[in-house]
């Protein structure tokens, strides 16, 4: 018993050190996350900065730490927490104390690192139980002010507004209108530390987190290429009486194989009268001959998103009705694209597009355009009020109309990066115009 205590004494040691060898390279480089930090700190220039990441994994899925907290450390440890000092330009990581058994279990975290400080580029790694303490020591003026997350935070899958709203629909049952953790923690620093003034620190994230640095382009462009593989593997996996979810299934292989952590939000893969559904996630229902299919699907790729719709036929053909809706929907997306350039608002759009359409000569069934929804660590990323698109803005434009009268729904969306004079469209790899659809999926074989 004795050297079988020993053996896991050393193996609780030695695994981390081992495992850190054979992971794979670190994608963004060792500064980008202090010069994001050094920016934050830059905004605020006084007080204490505390931002905490995920309390751990409670799903199936893999883990993925907390948006912003990620975004300011690259530190994926749970129950962590992290101290920006605007005064000095110094960080401090707070980390749990794991167990041997733990750490056989789960692996080690940066207190086991010994070389996560300098790799993180922080002043100081602690236990996490030290926080108070620390916190204390730093917190003694009157008006000490303490920077946290205040509004609701975002997810892979939601914006910071849908957690909110999903929350307030929780509280219809009053037995489930328990405090989130932000609002918790806000409570515990009112109660501990009663003289320090708490502070939203999210509007300077958001302002950040909005313009994409040239390491996030990058990956984005990635991701831009692997989730249209994705769309165009599931397209051809598509034919009469298959099932919504074997596209599924063909598009998250190729997110899987290509280093994605997999789909960015459920995937929306809704045929005949499910393509009418925005949101729907079933994707258990058998896609009939002359019925479109509506797919709705984006990888997560090193803590960034994209966003793709692609509509078309069941059967390999559009009907002549569905030519007519879908052509409309098409060259609304395209005008809307051809729009995007830096310092342009909601309204120019849509006024570019009404004239567009009317040279063209097509009608557009209702539909004006617009400026979509930003994407970034969130699919719906952050954003803030009156938009206006900035070289560095990453956009998802997604014009739809829907007929549940006739099981018909189309939508057609691209994520695009705003340049300096225009916009790049990253899911170009997956064709949209009706030729190329159609002879794409001539390709299949059933």
């Amino acid at each position: 018993m004795m050297k079988k205590a020993l053996f896991l004494t050393v193996l609780a040691c030695v695994l981390p050190a081992l495992l850190a060898q054979v992971q794979a390279p670190d994608v963004y480089s060792a500064s980008e996350f202090e010069k994001r930090r050094l920016a934050l700190m830059e905004a605020t220039g006084d007080g204490l900065i505390i931002l905490f990441a995920s309390p751990g994994n409670t799903g199936a899925g893999h883990f993925r730490q907390d948006n912003d907290f990620y975004y300011f450390t690259g530190c994926e440890d749970a129950n962590a927490i992290l101290v920006m000092v605007p005064a000095t330009r110094d960080s401090y990581l707070f980390v749990p104390q794991k167990t041997d058994r733990e750490k056989i279990m789960e692996g080690g975290n940066s207190l086991d690192d010994p070389g996560a400080r300098e790799r993180l580029r922080l002043r100081a790694i602690y236990p996490v139980s030290y926080f108070d303490e620390f916190l204390s020591r730093l917190s003694g003026r009157q008006d000490q002010v303490l920077y946290l997350r205040l509004s609701p935070e975002d997810s892979v899958g939601e914006a910071r507004s849908e957690t909110a709203l999903f929350q307030a629909r929780r509280h219809r049952n009053p037995y489930n209108a328990q405090l989130s953790l932000n609002q918790f923690r806000a409570e515990r620093f009112r109660q501990l530390y009663p003289a320090a003034q708490l502070k939203d620190i999210t509007p300077q994230i958001d302002a950040l987190r909005m313009i994409k640095t040239p390491e996030e382009i990058a990956v984005l462009r990635r991701n831009g290429r692997i989730s249209a593989e994705a769309v165009k593997k599931a397209m051809l996996a598509s034919r009469p009486g298959a099932f919504e979810y074997e596209l599924e299934a063909a598009a998250v292989e190729v997110l899987l194989k290509n280093g994605c952590r997999g789909p960015a939000y459920p995937p929306i893969i809704g045929s005949g009268p499910n393509s009418c559904i925005l949101h729907y996630e079933k994707n258990n229902r058998a896609m009939q001959a002359g019925e479109l299919v509506l797919m709705d699907f984006g990888g997560d790729l090193n803590y960034l998103t994209i966003d793709i719709t692609r509509t078309w036929p069941v059967s390999g053909k559009f009907s002549q009705e569905q030519k007519k809706i879908y052509r409309a929907v098409l060259e609304v997306q395209k005008a809307c694209i051809e729009a995007f350039k830096p310092g342009v608002t909601g309204r120019e759009v849509q006024e570019y597009v009404a004239r567009k359409m009317k040279e063209k000569g097509i009608d557009p069934l209702g539909l004006k355009g617009g400026l979509g929804h930003l994407v970034g660590m969130s699919v719906h990323d952050v954003q803030t009020a009156d938009l206006v698109l900035r070289e560095g803005m990453v956009m998802a434009i997604e014009p739809g109309l829907y007929y549940p009268e006739k099981n018909l729904g189309f939508r057609i969306e691209d994520t695009v990066l705003i340049t300096r004079e225009g916009c790049e469209v990253l899911t170009s790899d997956v064709p949209k115009e009706i030729e190329e659809i159609e002879a794409l999926l001539a390709r299949r074989k059933f």
